[in-house]
């Protein structure tokens, strides 16, 4: 689910934090009971980030206070840096027995999250193949994903139409596009503030890939520094909308009519449809390159265990009731606050918000182009890849040179996670 206007963190990077944070101190900050102390019965924590819908901290504070075997306190963390929050937290000992997070590869390997495998193993056939692969590791399933949340772009029709310009199916139409759809008023195209949240689909638009399946390098291509150029070419030529007022994951920017063409997810639609009616199209990241194909991002938010938590088995019963057993909690958590796809394939084919229209739509570029997590895929590969874009789509740096930059960072991490 989307952080709206309250958050300014660019939350929905894919992978986006590390095991090995340096971090220190809890959460006093963060305020709220951690309901460790008085009371009777077993008490248990659990961390989610501050989503941006209304209704989202009363829903999964209702789901908690239905469960009958232990009081079960939610901190909703607002402000930025989740990630860095929950991680400092898991070095104290205020640490969560739950929270939500993504697939990552350092923190089974840190021995941080428990093993799910004995409350996944019976349902898993009932979870979309791809979610479950990303959390599987060493045999091992680690996670129990909550929601599915595609990223593509939503476009306005009428602005398209005034300025004679069809949906873009490759980058250069979108380079062209976002010229002509700029005025003095409009921008074209907003690919976030720090234009980081399209790197990936850049590189999967290209028919290249993050990593190999043997854990190599594979961004590195001339295809992918031929795209960063045309990016380059958008920012130069001031097509793009660069100083939005919120960041790319809130709809205000297409809303508003700041922008004709906005990268953001699913989860906005219900917003974005009840603003502009109609008025609204979505298309995945075009094609880049020869060979290549349109690509969108699966982001989406997990509940793991802390394995270091006193109340392991409890904690697991708790993510099982909730998130295995209770199908309406499931359900509502997907559908009543933003859209997101259920991952319980049983919970998608029932749910008739996402079976016609936009959200139809939606559904289809998710499963005809979709990338899912990679685990391999670390927070320090992610903001060498953020570098990328600013050395070269903000600064004009040569993109070569920026790549090998990346390369080294990357093949380090790399080294580290598989020797």
């Amino acid at each position: 689910m989307s952080a709206m206007s309250n958050t300014n963190w660019d939350r929905r990077n894919v992978l986006r934090a590390a095991m090995g944070l340096a971090a220190t101190g809890g959460l006093a900050a963060c305020g709220g009971n951690t309901g460790r102390s008085g009371g009777s019965g077993e008490a248990l924590v659990q961390y989610f980030h501050a989503y941006g819908e209304a209704g989202t901290e009363q829903a999964i504070k209702r789901y908690a206070a239905a469960y009958d075997k232990a009081r079960v306190t939610t901190q909703w963390i607002t402000g930025t840096n989740f990630e860095s929050k929950l991680f400092s937290a898991l070095l104290t000992k205020n640490a969560p027995d739950m929270f939500e997070f993504h697939p990552q590869i350092q923190m089974i390997k840190s021995g941080q999250v428990a093993d799910l495998s004995d409350i996944m193993e019976p349902v898993k056939d009932d979870f979309n193949p791809a979610d479950i692969a990303s959390h599987t590791i060493d045999g091992k399933i680690w996670g129990v994903r909550m929601i599915d949340d595609p990223q593509f772009f939503y476009y306005r029709k009428s602005m398209l139409e005034d300025a004679g310009v069809e949906p873009p199916t490759t980058l250069d139409e979108l380079v062209e596009a976002a010229a002509k759809l700029t005025t003095d008023k409009v921008k074209g195209v907003f690919l976030g503030n720090s234009i980081t949240p399209v790197m990936n689909p850049l590189i999967w638009s290209t028919g290249a890939n993050t990593l190999t399946d043997k854990n190599e390098i594979a961004y590195h291509t001339d295809e992918v520094a031929a795209g960063l150029k045309k990016l380059r070419t958008m920012f130069k030529d001031g097509h793009l909308l660069l100083d939005a007022p919120a960041d790319w994951w809130d709809p205000s920017a297409i809303t508003q009519g700041l922008v004709a063409i906005q990268w953001c997810g699913m989860w906005a639609m219900p917003v974005i449809q009840k603003a502009l009616g109609d008025d609204v199209g979505i298309i995945p990241f075009p094609t880049s390159a020869d060979g290549g194909k349109p690509a969108v991002t699966n982001g989406g938010w997990s509940m793991f265990v802390n394995a270091k938590s006193k109340n392991v088995d409890l904690a697991k019963e708790y993510v099982k009731w909730l998130w295995i057993d209770q199908k309406k909690y499931q359900e509502d958590w997907s559908l009543s606050y933003g859209f997101h796809i259920p991952p319980r394939t049983s919970l998608a084919e029932s749910a008739t918000k996402l079976k016609t229209g936009l959200p139809a739509e939606g559904v289809k570029l998710f499963n005809e182009f979709g990338h899912f997590d990679n685990p391999a895929w670390t927070q320090a590969m992610i903001v060498a890849l953020e570098s990328v874009i600013a050395d070269t789509v903000r600064k004009g740096g040569d993109p070569e040179a920026a790549l090998d930059k990346a390369d080294k960072i990357v093949n380090r991490e790399l080294k580290k996670l598989f020797g």
